[in-house]
């Protein structure tokens, strides 16, 4: 099985482009925290590649920005390509089949005001594209936990 749940910030703007075939493709990266500390009490990070494609990439490039703490699920990525000098390189990366909005990175902006992070005219369709619907809840209540 190959699956992969982050949370994190973007570490900068996502960038999209358009494939020949007019297919919308976003990347950006983002700053997943370690659970540990290192050997000086500093907290670390890891920089992840992430690629969205189709209206979600559309979404994601509209309403994330740099800053935005998310979640995104999806799946590892490894392929490899011959650099101009010969040499064979290769790049890791997840590509999202979901991602979901903690908070939008803007000051004064928390988990519990999630929802505020769209634009108002943001609809339900795009809500559901991020794989959010309009009974989301960032928190789950104490009944809701299967466990």
């Amino acid at each position: 099985m190959n699956k992969v749940i982050l949370l994190g910030r973007l570490t900068r703007d996502p960038e999209m482009k358009n494939t020949t075939t007019g297919k919308a493709v976003t990347r950006f990266s983002l700053a997943v925290d370690r659970r540990f500390k290192n050997k000086d009490g500093q907290k670390e990070a890891d920089f992840i590649n992430i690629v969205v494609w189709g209206k979600q990439a559309e979404f994601a490039a509209q309403y994330l920005n740099k800053g935005s703490q998310i979640s995104v699920s999806g799946r590892l990525q490894v392929s490899s390509y011959d650099g101009q000098d010969g040499q064979r390189r290769y790049m890791t990366e997840v590509v999202a089949d979901e991602i979901n909005f903690v908070s939008s990175g803007q000051k004064g902006s928390t988990a519990g005001s999630q929802q505020a992070s769209a634009p108002q005219s943001a609809n339900n369709n795009n809500m559901s594209v991020m794989g959010l619907d309009e009974d989301f809840h960032l928190m789950a209540d104490d009944d809701d936990i299967p466990f």
